[in-house]
């Protein structure tokens, strides 16, 4: 499950959060039941993720060298019994699901082909990466669909895109750290494909990012706070790109390890941002009133 690592856990849960508080009412807070049951789940299918993963990369995982000591290598767990925690894991993650209203339930269980075929796309297309910020980001439809009853796709479309944009910049930076070994083993990533490109393309992907921040702000009636939130986002990944080693596995999984900072600013901002949403209302309404 990755317990020792949890960044990856965060970084599932982050745009489910997002999409949760820009559903909240103007004024409220986002829902604490809503934001503790999805933070259950992004811990439970991050780790059923991991486990898929391990079990359809035995073989290579024991010729990489950040990855060879992982437990289905070793042998000090079977296969059998990784199967077998792994159905312990997903009805967990099922009985989570569950709390929510149906259209959700269907929602959140479309996601599980994409969950499945993701380790296999490295072996098929220099874009893995791409598919992970489709998995990853499911969270942006569901964490709306949940509170709504429905997806809102003024909303929630811009914000899903902007988590695949970000998902790219932060795995393309994480898969640096096996660039050479994966080349050897001819595994595929948008590392390989970018290559001594890299910061051009994460260029690329952080316009993509703020640009579908911005629109959701805009669609979603967002105040200040918010855009504020997004330009420290865009200062951020402006600094980690351009900070980037890409040849220096250690800088690489910091700059990975820092998208936590990514996701909590923008929560942050969102959640501040829906606060002021009832002040500006009630102004609104004072001269309203005045003119009247």
């Amino acid at each position: 499950m990755r317990l020792d690592a949890p960044t990856g856990s965060w970084l599932l849960f982050y745009p489910s959060s997002w999409s949760i508080a820009l559903a909240a009412d103007p004024g409220a807070l986002p829902s604490a039941y809503y934001l503790l049951l999805f933070g259950c789940g992004a811990l439970v299918m991050r780790g059923a993720g991991c486990t898929i993963n391990d079990l359809w990369d035995k073989d290579l995982d024991g010729r990489v060298q950040r990855t060879r000591k992982r437990p289905l290598v070793t042998g000090e767990i079977s296969q059998r019994k990784a199967v077998v925690f792994l159905g312990g894991q997903l009805s967990v993650a099922l009985a989570i699901l569950l709390q929510l209203n149906w259209f959700s339930v269907f929602l959140g269980a479309s996601s599980m082909f994409l969950v499945v075929i993701y380790p296999l796309m490295k072996r098929v297309t220099h874009w893995p990466q791409f598919v992970l910020g489709l998995t990853f980001n499911w969270g942006a439809l569901l964490g709306w669909s949940a509170v709504h009853g429905s997806i809102d796709a003024m909303i929630c479309l811009p914000l899903y895109t902007a988590g695949v944009c970000w998902t790219i910049i932060y795995d393309t930076i994480y898969a640096h750290q096996d660039r050479a070994d994966d080349v050897l083993l001819g595994i595929k990533s948008t590392a390989i494909k970018f290559g001594d490109d890299t910061k051009k393309w994460l260029c690329l992907f952080a316009t993509g990012m703020v640009g579908g921040l911005i629109t959701c702000g805009i669609n979603s009636g967002q105040t200040w706070p918010f855009f504020a939130s997004v330009s420290a986002v865009t200062a951020h990944l402006i600094h980690q790109i351009y900070s980037l080693n890409i040849h220096n596995p250690t800088d690489c999984k910091t700059k990975f390890v820092s998208n936590q900072t990514v996701g909590f600013i923008l929560f942050l901002g969102i959640v501040v941002g829906n606060l002021i949403k009832s002040y500006k209302k009630q102004d609104n309404t004072k001269i309203s009133s005045a003119h009247l």
